[in-house]
């Protein structure tokens, strides 16, 4: 056998391989490998955004939690302020309701002492009368001397 045959036989096949190899299978190799890398260059891209989302998210959560607070501590001080206010009505509210039991218990006082006044005069009134009878040692008749006994409580 002849080497140099055999080789230039080995070579057209090797070359009719690699023509065969650059026509037929090269393509599909390249074309997958293209989609390969452009699924992993939008997956990135997504993971990307992702991050990017996450961090609006985190950004927009503490922004949300701040608000919160600031309303919740709002409420707070509202709550707080009616409570006083609310505290300072009844307070109002107790004093003018001790007001007028203290003008009512008052008023009753004074009538109590009226009360006892006029009982007062028309005790007197008859200790007078007795007064009078045991002076003059006649009976006196209540019924007809009505107007000098009442002349007499009303002075007294």
């Amino acid at each position: 056998m002849n080497i140099n045959l055999t080789l230039f036989g080995q070579m057209v096949t090797f070359a009719i391989f690699v023509w065969f190899c650059m026509k037929f299978v090269w393509p599909v190799i390249i074309t997958a490998m293209e989609e390969r890398q452009q699924k992993i260059a939008d997956g990135l891209d997504a993971a990307d955004r992702a991050m990017r989302d996450l961090e609006a998210a985190q950004d927009k959560a503490t922004d949300q939690m701040k608000e919160a607070k600031q309303e919740a501590a709002g409420i707070v001080d509202q709550a707080n302020k009616r409570a006083s206010q609310i505290v300072d009505e009844a307070k109002q509210q107790a004093i003018t309701e001790g007001d007028r039991l203290k003008v009512a218990a008052e008023a009753e006082i004074e009538q109590e002492i009226n009360r006892a006044k006029e009982e007062l005069r028309a005790s007197v009134a008859g200790l007078a009368l007795a007064g009078a009878e045991k002076v003059l040692e006649a009976s006196i008749d209540d019924k007809a001397n009505r107007a000098l006994v009442d002349n007499l409580a009303s002075q007294l």
